[in-house]
Protein backbone atom coordinates (compact mmCIF):
# COMPACT_ATOMS: atom_id res chain seq x y z
CA UNK A 1 0.00 0.00 0.00
CA UNK A 2 1.43 3.29 -0.98
CA UNK A 3 2.01 6.14 1.10
CA UNK A 4 -1.02 8.01 -0.12
CA UNK A 5 -3.37 5.18 0.44
CA UNK A 6 -2.11 4.97 4.26
CA UNK A 7 -2.77 9.02 4.54
CA UNK A 8 -6.17 8.49 2.38
CA UNK A 9 -7.58 5.50 4.96
CA UNK A 10 -6.20 7.48 7.97
CA UNK A 11 -8.02 10.90 7.19
CA UNK A 12 -11.02 9.91 5.58
CA UNK A 13 -13.19 10.66 8.58
CA UNK A 14 -10.80 12.63 10.80
CA UNK A 15 -12.71 15.15 11.62
CA UNK A 16 -15.78 13.18 12.90
CA UNK A 17 -13.02 11.42 14.82
CA UNK A 18 -11.74 14.21 16.66
CA UNK A 19 -15.29 15.45 17.42
CA UNK A 20 -15.95 12.57 19.13
CA UNK A 21 -12.76 12.08 20.89
CA UNK A 22 -12.93 16.05 21.98
CA UNK A 23 -16.39 15.32 23.01
CA UNK A 24 -15.33 12.24 24.90
CA UNK A 25 -12.42 13.28 26.38
CA UNK A 26 -14.26 16.54 27.35
CA UNK A 27 -17.11 14.54 29.65
CA UNK A 28 -13.81 12.21 30.92
CA UNK A 29 -12.02 15.72 32.01
CA UNK A 30 -15.28 16.96 33.98
CA UNK A 31 -15.77 13.51 35.89
CA UNK A 32 -11.95 13.73 36.87
CA UNK A 33 -12.08 17.37 37.51
CA UNK A 34 -15.70 17.16 39.68
CA UNK A 35 -14.02 14.04 41.28
CA UNK A 36 -11.14 15.78 42.81
CA UNK A 37 -13.52 19.00 43.72
CA UNK A 38 -15.44 16.60 45.86
CA UNK A 39 -12.72 15.63 48.67
CA UNK A 40 -9.24 16.35 48.32
CA UNK A 41 -8.97 14.47 51.77
CA UNK A 42 -9.25 11.01 50.73
CA UNK A 43 -8.65 7.79 53.24
CA UNK A 44 -5.70 6.54 53.22
CA UNK A 45 -5.74 3.63 51.27
CA UNK A 46 -2.62 1.07 50.86
CA UNK A 47 -1.78 -0.62 47.55
CA UNK A 48 -2.56 -4.29 49.60
CA UNK A 49 -0.84 -8.12 49.09
CA UNK A 50 -4.57 -9.23 48.43
CA UNK A 51 -5.35 -6.09 45.69
CA UNK A 52 -2.16 -7.49 43.95
CA UNK A 53 -2.68 -10.97 43.97
CA UNK A 54 -6.27 -9.71 42.05
CA UNK A 55 -4.53 -7.42 39.59
CA UNK A 56 -1.28 -9.67 38.78
CA UNK A 57 -1.15 -11.36 35.34
CA UNK A 58 1.25 -12.03 32.55
CA UNK A 59 3.34 -14.95 33.66
CA UNK A 60 6.62 -14.96 32.37
CA UNK A 61 10.14 -15.92 32.25
CA UNK A 62 12.90 -13.30 34.29
CA UNK A 63 16.01 -11.79 32.71
CA UNK A 64 18.07 -14.98 33.90
CA UNK A 65 15.21 -17.47 32.10
CA UNK A 66 15.88 -19.35 35.44
CA UNK A 67 12.70 -18.48 37.37
CA UNK A 68 9.21 -17.02 36.54
CA UNK A 69 7.10 -13.66 37.80
CA UNK A 70 4.07 -11.98 36.74
CA UNK A 71 5.08 -9.35 34.69
CA UNK A 72 1.44 -6.95 34.09
CA UNK A 73 -0.30 -5.19 36.95
CA UNK A 74 -3.79 -3.37 36.60
CA UNK A 75 -5.45 -2.05 39.97
CA UNK A 76 -7.57 0.69 38.18
CA UNK A 77 -10.01 2.61 40.19
CA UNK A 78 -9.30 1.49 43.72
CA UNK A 79 -9.17 4.86 45.74
CA UNK A 80 -5.28 3.71 46.57
CA UNK A 81 -3.69 6.87 48.04
CA UNK A 82 -0.17 4.41 48.12
CA UNK A 83 1.05 2.29 46.12
CA UNK A 84 4.90 1.76 48.28
CA UNK A 85 4.16 -2.13 47.89
CA UNK A 86 5.05 -2.00 44.25
CA UNK A 87 8.95 -1.02 45.21
CA UNK A 88 9.19 -5.08 45.78
CA UNK A 89 7.84 -6.13 42.52
CA UNK A 90 10.81 -5.65 40.61
CA UNK A 91 9.79 -7.91 37.86
CA UNK A 92 6.76 -6.04 36.31
CA UNK A 93 6.59 -4.54 32.73
CA UNK A 94 2.88 -3.23 32.41
CA UNK A 95 1.62 -1.13 35.05
CA UNK A 96 -1.95 0.23 35.12
CA UNK A 97 -2.77 2.32 38.23
CA UNK A 98 -5.05 4.61 36.78
CA UNK A 99 -8.51 6.05 38.25
CA UNK A 100 -7.12 6.44 41.50
CA UNK A 101 -5.97 8.98 44.34
CA UNK A 102 -2.24 8.99 43.81
CA UNK A 103 -0.36 11.91 44.44
CA UNK A 104 3.33 10.57 44.76
CA UNK A 105 4.85 7.65 41.67
CA UNK A 106 8.60 7.54 43.09
CA UNK A 107 7.96 3.34 43.93
CA UNK A 108 8.18 2.88 40.13
CA UNK A 109 11.74 3.66 40.46
CA UNK A 110 12.55 0.68 41.23
CA UNK A 111 10.65 -0.98 38.80
CA UNK A 112 13.24 -1.03 35.93
CA UNK A 113 12.12 -3.50 33.65
CA UNK A 114 8.97 -1.15 33.16
CA UNK A 115 7.73 -1.03 29.69
CA UNK A 116 4.51 0.19 30.08
CA UNK A 117 2.91 2.53 32.49
CA UNK A 118 -0.51 4.08 32.52
CA UNK A 119 -1.22 6.88 35.56
CA UNK A 120 -4.17 8.44 33.91
CA UNK A 121 -6.83 10.13 36.12
CA UNK A 122 -4.87 10.53 39.62
CA UNK A 123 -4.13 13.71 41.80
CA UNK A 124 -0.49 13.77 40.59
CA UNK A 125 1.21 17.41 40.49
CA UNK A 126 4.26 16.02 38.23
CA UNK A 127 5.63 13.32 35.81
CA UNK A 128 9.13 13.17 37.14
CA UNK A 129 10.21 9.67 37.95
CA UNK A 130 14.12 8.53 37.52
CA UNK A 131 15.60 7.37 34.47
CA UNK A 132 13.60 3.61 33.82
CA UNK A 133 15.75 2.35 30.86
CA UNK A 134 13.07 -0.16 28.59
CA UNK A 135 9.90 2.24 29.36
CA UNK A 136 8.36 2.86 25.92
CA UNK A 137 4.36 4.08 26.51
CA UNK A 138 3.85 6.70 29.39
CA UNK A 139 0.48 8.14 30.05
CA UNK A 140 -0.11 10.55 32.91
CA UNK A 141 -3.84 12.12 31.28
CA UNK A 142 -5.99 13.76 33.41
CA UNK A 143 -3.94 14.75 36.48
CA UNK A 144 -2.89 18.29 37.80
CA UNK A 145 1.01 18.17 36.09
CA UNK A 146 1.96 21.78 36.23
CA UNK A 147 5.37 21.27 34.02
CA UNK A 148 7.42 18.50 31.92
CA UNK A 149 10.42 18.00 33.90
CA UNK A 150 12.21 14.67 34.63
CA UNK A 151 10.95 12.67 31.87
CA UNK A 152 14.44 11.16 30.06
CA UNK A 153 13.58 8.03 29.21
CA UNK A 154 15.76 6.67 26.53
CA UNK A 155 13.03 4.43 25.19
CA UNK A 156 10.14 6.44 25.94
CA UNK A 157 8.16 6.83 22.43
CA UNK A 158 4.95 7.80 23.46
CA UNK A 159 4.03 10.60 26.06
CA UNK A 160 0.13 11.49 27.23
CA UNK A 161 -0.13 14.25 28.93
CA UNK A 162 -3.19 15.81 28.47
CA UNK A 163 -5.68 17.40 30.49
CA UNK A 164 -3.31 18.42 32.46
CA UNK A 165 -2.35 22.06 33.82
CA UNK A 166 1.39 22.87 31.93
CA UNK A 167 1.44 26.21 30.91
CA UNK A 168 5.25 25.74 29.37
CA UNK A 169 7.15 22.80 27.80
CA UNK A 170 10.73 22.57 29.83
CA UNK A 171 13.04 20.02 30.27
CA UNK A 172 12.28 17.81 27.47
CA UNK A 173 16.12 17.31 26.32
CA UNK A 174 15.93 15.97 22.77
CA UNK A 175 19.85 14.12 23.63
CA UNK A 176 17.79 12.13 26.15
CA UNK A 177 14.74 11.73 24.60
CA UNK A 178 16.01 10.18 21.07
CA UNK A 179 12.96 7.49 20.51
CA UNK A 180 10.30 9.82 21.31
CA UNK A 181 7.86 10.12 18.42
CA UNK A 182 3.99 11.07 19.95
CA UNK A 183 3.35 13.48 21.92
CA UNK A 184 -0.10 14.39 23.54
CA UNK A 185 -0.34 17.75 25.66
CA UNK A 186 -4.21 18.14 24.18
CA UNK A 187 -6.52 20.10 26.91
CA UNK A 188 -3.55 21.90 28.97
CA UNK A 189 -2.80 25.79 29.62
CA UNK A 190 0.19 26.25 27.24
CA UNK A 191 0.68 29.43 26.03
CA UNK A 192 3.52 28.58 23.93
CA UNK A 193 5.13 25.96 21.44
CA UNK A 194 8.62 26.98 22.79
CA UNK A 195 10.42 23.89 24.38
CA UNK A 196 9.31 21.25 21.73
CA UNK A 197 12.62 20.82 20.10
CA UNK A 198 12.75 16.85 19.61
CA UNK A 199 13.43 16.10 16.22
CA UNK A 200 12.59 12.55 15.79
CA UNK A 201 8.99 13.60 16.96
CA UNK A 202 6.50 12.41 14.45
CA UNK A 203 2.78 13.06 15.93
CA UNK A 204 2.12 16.30 17.98
CA UNK A 205 -1.13 17.23 20.03
CA UNK A 206 -1.17 20.70 21.10
CA UNK A 207 -5.31 21.30 20.52
CA UNK A 208 -7.24 22.71 23.11
CA UNK A 209 -4.79 25.45 24.44
CA UNK A 210 -4.22 28.42 24.54
CA UNK A 211 -1.94 28.99 22.16
CA UNK A 212 -1.36 32.64 19.92
CA UNK A 213 0.90 31.85 17.66
CA UNK A 214 3.26 28.88 16.13
CA UNK A 215 7.44 29.12 17.51
CA UNK A 216 9.81 26.69 18.02
CA UNK A 217 9.36 23.59 15.89
CA UNK A 218 10.71 25.03 12.56
CA UNK A 219 13.39 22.24 13.13
CA UNK A 220 10.94 19.47 13.73
CA UNK A 221 12.30 17.82 10.29
CA UNK A 222 10.27 14.28 10.94
CA UNK A 223 6.87 15.37 12.45
CA UNK A 224 3.98 14.14 10.20
CA UNK A 225 0.85 15.40 12.21
CA UNK A 226 0.44 18.26 14.21
CA UNK A 227 -2.96 19.33 15.66
CA UNK A 228 -3.58 22.78 16.86
CA UNK A 229 -7.25 22.55 16.95
CA UNK A 230 -8.79 24.99 19.28
CA UNK A 231 -6.59 27.85 19.95
CA UNK A 232 -6.37 31.23 19.62
CA UNK A 233 -3.54 31.18 16.30
CA UNK A 234 -4.22 34.03 14.07
CA UNK A 235 -1.26 34.12 12.35
CA UNK A 236 0.20 31.35 10.09
CA UNK A 237 4.03 32.42 10.88
CA UNK A 238 6.59 29.48 12.49
CA UNK A 239 6.34 26.76 9.83
CA UNK A 240 9.39 26.76 8.08
CA UNK A 241 10.44 24.40 4.59
CA UNK A 242 12.65 22.72 7.64
CA UNK A 243 9.01 20.90 8.64
CA UNK A 244 9.79 18.85 5.47
CA UNK A 245 7.62 15.78 6.63
CA UNK A 246 4.78 17.76 7.77
CA UNK A 247 1.54 15.92 6.09
CA UNK A 248 -1.65 16.86 8.21
CA UNK A 249 -2.74 20.26 9.99
CA UNK A 250 -5.22 20.69 12.02
CA UNK A 251 -5.68 24.64 12.93
CA UNK A 252 -9.78 24.17 13.36
CA UNK A 253 -11.41 26.48 15.56
CA UNK A 254 -8.64 29.20 15.66
CA UNK A 255 -8.89 33.03 15.01
CA UNK A 256 -6.90 32.96 11.38
CA UNK A 257 -8.96 35.84 9.66
CA UNK A 258 -6.73 36.67 6.59
CA UNK A 259 -6.65 34.29 3.87
CA UNK A 260 -3.13 35.49 2.81
CA UNK A 261 -2.02 33.58 6.05
CA UNK A 262 -1.93 31.11 4.07
CA UNK A 263 0.94 31.47 1.51
CA UNK A 264 3.09 30.80 4.49
CA UNK A 265 2.38 27.05 4.49
CA UNK A 266 3.40 27.01 0.88
CA UNK A 267 7.04 26.12 2.05
CA UNK A 268 6.08 23.00 3.84
CA UNK A 269 6.24 20.15 0.87
CA UNK A 270 4.97 17.24 1.93
CA UNK A 271 1.20 19.16 3.23
CA UNK A 272 -1.64 17.46 1.66
CA UNK A 273 -4.13 17.88 4.21
CA UNK A 274 -4.96 20.77 5.94
CA UNK A 275 -8.06 21.90 8.55
CA UNK A 276 -9.54 25.29 8.67
CA UNK A 277 -13.14 24.87 9.63
CA UNK A 278 -14.16 27.27 12.05
CA UNK A 279 -11.66 30.11 11.46
CA UNK A 280 -13.43 33.66 10.22
CA UNK A 281 -11.31 33.09 6.89
CA UNK A 282 -13.41 30.42 6.12
CA UNK A 283 -16.07 32.69 6.17
CA UNK A 284 -14.32 34.32 2.48
CA UNK A 285 -16.52 33.24 -1.29
CA UNK A 286 -12.96 31.94 -2.70
CA UNK A 287 -11.46 30.59 0.93
CA UNK A 288 -11.34 26.71 -0.74
CA UNK A 289 -10.04 28.43 -4.27
CA UNK A 290 -7.62 30.38 -2.42
CA UNK A 291 -5.88 27.51 -0.28
CA UNK A 292 -5.19 25.69 -3.47
CA UNK A 293 -3.88 28.76 -5.48
CA UNK A 294 -1.54 29.67 -2.33
CA UNK A 295 -0.62 25.67 -1.11
CA UNK A 296 -0.46 23.80 -5.19
CA UNK A 297 0.27 20.28 -3.83
CA UNK A 298 -2.40 20.37 -1.26
CA UNK A 299 -4.68 17.17 -1.30
CA UNK A 300 -7.67 17.80 1.06
CA UNK A 301 -8.91 21.07 2.74
CA UNK A 302 -11.10 19.96 5.68
CA UNK A 303 -13.48 17.31 4.33
CA UNK A 304 -12.85 17.53 1.05
CA UNK A 305 -10.45 16.52 -1.51
CA UNK A 306 -10.11 18.62 -4.53
CA UNK A 307 -11.34 17.69 -8.09
CA UNK A 308 -8.93 18.15 -11.10
CA UNK A 309 -11.38 21.29 -12.35
CA UNK A 310 -10.19 23.13 -9.12
CA UNK A 311 -6.55 21.90 -9.51
CA UNK A 312 -6.63 23.20 -12.85
CA UNK A 313 -8.69 26.67 -12.08
CA UNK A 314 -6.05 27.41 -9.10
CA UNK A 315 -3.27 26.41 -11.83
CA UNK A 316 -4.36 29.59 -14.24
CA UNK A 317 -4.60 31.59 -11.21
CA UNK A 318 -1.64 31.10 -10.33
CA UNK A 319 -0.34 31.26 -13.67
CA UNK A 320 -2.07 34.81 -14.74
CA UNK A 321 -0.48 35.71 -10.69
CA UNK A 322 2.50 35.18 -12.15
CA UNK A 323 2.16 36.81 -15.41
CA UNK A 324 1.16 40.11 -14.09
CA UNK A 325 4.17 40.03 -11.38
CA UNK A 326 7.04 40.18 -14.54
CA UNK A 327 4.31 42.60 -16.22
CA UNK A 328 5.09 44.90 -12.72
CA UNK A 329 8.54 43.95 -12.82
CA UNK A 330 9.69 45.21 -16.27
CA UNK A 331 7.42 48.22 -15.85
CA UNK A 332 9.17 49.49 -12.72
CA UNK A 333 12.51 49.89 -14.79
CA UNK A 334 10.96 52.05 -17.46
CA UNK A 335 9.44 53.92 -15.10
CA UNK A 336 12.63 54.66 -13.35
CA UNK A 337 14.33 55.44 -16.82
CA UNK A 338 11.63 58.48 -17.42
CA UNK A 339 12.23 59.96 -14.21
CA UNK A 340 15.86 59.62 -14.16
CA UNK A 341 15.66 61.64 -17.47
CA UNK A 342 13.47 64.49 -16.69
Amino acid sequence: MSDEDDLEDFETDQDDLEREDDEKETEEWEDYRKEGEESEDWISTPLTEDMMKEGLSLLCKTGNGLAHAYVKLEIKDRDLTDIHLLRSYIHLRYVDVSENHLTDLSPLNHLTHLLWLKADGNQLRSARLNELPYLQIASFAYNQITDTEGISHPRLASLDLKGNRIHMVTGLDPQKLISLHTLELRGNQLNSTLGINLPKLKNLFLAQNMLKKVEGLENLSNLTTLHLRDNQIETLSGFSKEMKSLQYLNLRGNMVADLGELAKLRDLPRLRALVLLDNPCTDENDYRQEALVQIAHLERLDKEFYEEEERAEADEIRQRMKEEQEQEAEVEPESELDQSST
